[in-house]
């Protein structure tokens, strides 16, 4: 009988030898490979009807992307140039590794503006962060990390998208009329506005409003219900390169007297950049600056870039699978290895686009190969439009950004949120505050903190109900765990019980615990389990754990032996407090207390 529980109760190892030939095997198949590079999956499929379709959306993705890359690279701090040089090595490296048809790989704002405090000391940080980023991701994905991404909920994404959207439209509330500002922190650029509205430039902010007024109309224009209605979505989708277009071209006629109504663009460096190593090591106003002199300056970014980029990607490639499953892990994969090589082309940090991805999805695209189209669209702008970009107004390039900004701010969501669950507004509330009033980096950390805060309560503070029931007779209470125990919880059961018996003056000499919703147990609730059973003891009152799981009995059982006999499996609740009171020990110890 004895060997017979202790088979029972045997903690279940897994073998070592089975993991390591399980995954010997596994990594030996084919389906191996074809996970790893998804273009093996989809290219073998491909039809020669997809090429038109692919073609049409990656060349539409493109017109939007080529002057959204121009104004995100001035968002960056950099040179326009730059912007360019990220967007293109993104879209070739994701067609071997994405899994998602839609996503479009380049610098995004947010992006932009988390390199944006040290890319203004020297283009080579931009440079090294893109590469470490991209390493990290990578590593991450290969260690099939993706569930990592589970730990952050929608309200913290929610404030971190709108305070970073709220905080790049307001950089740009001072290009877009004209002004200069020596900040593009949210409350630095608003008290530049108004303490320089005299010096408002009236042909640039002519020219910027009306030109975010366009572009929040276009946006609309694929709604029109009359007339061909593939004409309207594809006008409304190039909305950005009309705006660029139309003010390059006002720009250029009236500068041809010699006078320039606008703040340009100015000069952007012709030629697609060199392919090299990324820098490892700098020089910043005659100085060297050694590569842990570029990390300490970096700091806490590194780990926030990598985090953002994951988030951005991950979220996008879920909100356009369809259907599918989306592996986050793989996902990374592919997001390290753009990063990584674009490094290698003067590229700053990129991540997956949601304005892009959702022009590609729009334009009906049927596999990664459009993005071909767009790297090799913005590889021509370099190479023979560059000359032309000099007369872009920087106010049609704010007005581009802001209308991008608007479509982040999700008002609705929180409406939502206090419609559903007032308590998410906690971390929403404590993410949006610290990102807008402190730094994107560490106000989204503190939102993942202030989330924490609520399992961690959750998890100390069990569902546990603690009710005196009659049965047969008896006078039994009754604990009802309705939630899994741990370290963080152990105390918290045994509080409760003694408690609540201390409560009831000695009227109970019988506490059943129900098992049957918790299936893991540690060490800690284990110890505390048996304190409880002693405690009890002094109390004269009896302890019994019924319908436990298997495995958790036997954290008990193999902790301290003589305990098992306070495991019941097969009983009713009804026979069980039967056998309890008919038994001689327990009737003469009930006897007893009545005396």
């Amino acid at each position: 009988m004895r060997a017979d529980e202790d088979h029972l109760y045997r903690e279940q190892l897994p073998s070592v030898g089975t993991l390591v030939s399980d995954s010997g095997r596994k990594l030996c198949r084919p389906a191996t490979i074809t996970n790893k590079f998804p273009i093996f999956q989809w290219l073998p499929r491909y039809r020669i009807e997809y090429v038109m379709q692919d073609f049409i959306a990656g060349f539409t993705v493109g017109l939007t992307t080529i002057p959204q890359a121009i104004a995100y690279g001035v968002v960056a701090g950099l040179e326009p140039q730059y912007g360019l040089y990220s967007a293109f090595m993104g879209c070739f490296t994701y067609i071997v590794f994405g899994s998602c048809k839609d996503v479009t790989i380049a610098t995004t704002a947010i992006m932009a503006l988390m390199v944006n405090q040290y890319a203004t000391i020297s283009p080579d940080y931009a440079v090294l962060v893109c590469f470490l980023a991209g390493c990290i991701v990578l590593l991450l994905g290969l260690l099939n990390m993706g569930v990592l991404v589970r730990f952050i909920s929608i309200p913290v994404i929610t404030g971190f998208t709108m305070a970073a959207a709220t905080t790049i439209g307001s950089a740009q509330i001072n290009n877009i009329v004209g002004l200069s500002s020596p900040s593009n922190d949210l409350l630095p650029s608003w008290k530049n506005f108004f303490t320089h509205l005299p010096s408002i430039r009236k042909w640039d902010a002519l020219l910027g409003v009306s030109s975010l007024i366009f572009l929040l109309l276009m946006k609309q224009v694929k709604d029109i219900k009359w007339g061909n209605r593939i004409f309207w979505k594809y006008l409304a989708l190039s909305r950005n390169a009309l705006a660029v277009i139309f003010g390059t071209f006002l720009a250029y006629i009236l500068s041809r007297d010699g006078n320039q109504p606008f703040r340009v663009t100015g000069n952007i460096t012709a030629g697609v950049p060199p392919f090299r190593l990324p820098p490892f090591s700098t020089t910043v106003d005659g100085e060297y600056v050694s590569f842990g002199e570029m990390i300490s300056t970096v700091g806490a970014s590194l780990g926030s870039i990598p985090l953002i980029s994951i988030l951005e990607i991950v979220a996008i490639s879920k909100a356009f699978s369809k259907g599918k499953i989306v592996d986050a892990s793989q996902e990374m994969v592919a997001l390290g290895m753009c990063n990584i090589m674009g490094s290698f082309v003067l590229s700053m940090p990129v991540t997956g686009s949601f304005t892009r991805t959702a022009v590609n999805n729009a334009s009906g695209v049927k596999t990664p190969l459009g993005g071909a189209v767009t790297g090799a669209l913005v590889l021509l702008a370099l190479a023979f439009l560059t000359q032309t970009f000099y007369y872009i107004p920087k106010c049609t390039l704010s007005s581009i950004i802001i209308a991008a900004m608007i479509s982040l701010v999700e008002i609705h969501k929180i409406a939502d949120m206090w419609k559903s669950k007032k308590k998410d507004l906690f971390p929403f509330l404590v993410t949006i505050i610290t990102c807008m009033f402190w730094s994107l980096e560490y106000g989204i950390l503190c939102g993942i903190a202030a989330n924490m805060v609520y399992i961690l309560y959750s998890s100390a503070r069990p569902q546990v109900y603690v009710r005196l029931e009659k049965i047969n007779g008896r006078e039994v209470s009754v604990v009802d765990v309705k939630q899994k125990l741990d370290y963080a919880s152990a105390e918290y059961l045994k509080e409760k019980v003694v408690r609540f018996l201390n409560q009831q003056n000695g009227e109970t000499s019988l506490v059943v615990i129900k098992g049957e919703e918790i299936n893991s147990i540690d060490y800690t609730v284990a110890m505390n389990i048996v304190s409880l059973k002693e405690d009890l003891d002094a109390l004269n009152c009896a302890l019994i754990c019924w319908k436990w799981n298997i495995a958790s009995a036997g954290v008990v059982c193999r902790l301290k032996n003589d305990i098992r006999p306070i495991f019941k499996f097969d009983q009713t609740l009804e026979e069980l407090v039967a056998s309890h009171f008919d038994s001689p020990s327990n009737s003469a110890s009930t006897v007893s207390i009545e005396a």
